[in-house]
């Protein structure tokens, strides 16, 4: 497996104690905040290519989630429900006032369950590469989930992930007890449609045309958001109305998709478009 990971710290690196956890984040930039939120098994780091564009109008505040990178684990599942109450509490560390918040994959779940459950914390939601329903995934994906254990450890040594983990983390013992809380949360299903109706912040949904899930999915979610539904009007009288939109991304894949320019690209588009107030 390849990978675009940059292998330095891109900011500035401080230790947040917040909600029984001492939460990694790296800064860089100035403006208004954005917070990033990286995949399972990875870091801030995965979105080491395109920091340099994010940050040259935007705060952005780069986090490390529990058990990931920096941050070290505690007694407590991998749930993103769970970890959006740290991005919470860190919001309120940090004293930042309505920030947007962008999550790839499991940090995609985290963004959104931070907007959902924390809506007045939140300016913008953008939700890369993150299913909504279990059953989205194909069958032969979840097969490999099922397969993510601590077991796993000697068939991983020569991942970017494993690497990473080995040369960062607090506790590099630790990747086992990882793997086992990563394939515990998979393993459970879900389906957060109801969540996704309620969501009261504008949301961008991201996807790569080659993704986990098919693209069909995302299409679905944003049709719970009122998207895709009608003409979108000359005036764009006929977009949802909270807001909200899709963007499907071409020649990506779910494993590059957080160090795509296109990500970049779309993500700034949204969170500084006219339509902002």
């Amino acid at each position: 497996m390849t990978t675009t990971w940059t292998t330095q710290a891109p900011g500035k690196g401080q230790y947040a104690d917040v909600n029984g956890i001492n939460l990694y984040y790296e800064t860089q930039g100035s403006g208004r905040p954005l917070i990033l939120l990286h995949g399972g098994l990875g870091s801030g780091e995965m979105f080491g290519p395109i920091v340099p564009t994010l940050a040259a109008n935007h705060q952005l505040v780069v986090v490390d989630l529990q058990g990931h990178g920096r941050t070290a684990d505690i007694d407590r599942p991998i749930d993103t429900r769970l970890m959006a109450d740290d991005i919470a509490a860190l919001i309120d560390y940090l004293g930042l006032d309505k920030p947007d918040v962008l999550g790839y994959s499991l940090g995609g779940g985290v963004a959104f369950f931070t907007a959902s459950k924390y809506p007045d914390k939140v300016g913008r939601l953008v939700m890369v590469s993150a299913n909504i329903r279990r059953d989205a995934i194909p069958a032969e994906m979840l097969a490999q989930q099922g397969q993510v254990n601590s077991a796993a450890v000697e068939f991983m040594n020569d991942t970017p992930m494993y690497e990473l983990y080995q040369r960062v983390a607090p506790r590099p013992e630790d990747f086992g007890r990882l793997l086992d809380k990563i394939g515990e949360s998979m393993s459970k299903d879900f389906d957060f449609s109801d969540e996704v109706r309620g969501l009261k912040v504008p949301t961008l949904i991201v996807a790569a045309d080659a993704d986990m899930a098919p693209p069909s999915h995302y299409v679905e979610v944003f049709k719970l958001l009122d998207g895709g539904l009608r003409d979108g009007g000359w005036m764009g009288e006929g977009r949802p109305k909270g807001g909200h939109a899709l963007a499907i991304l071409p020649g990506l894949t779910h494993y590059n998709m957080a160090s795509s320019p296109l990500l970049a690209d779309v993500t700034l588009s949204f969170i500084d478009g006219p339509s902002r107030g």
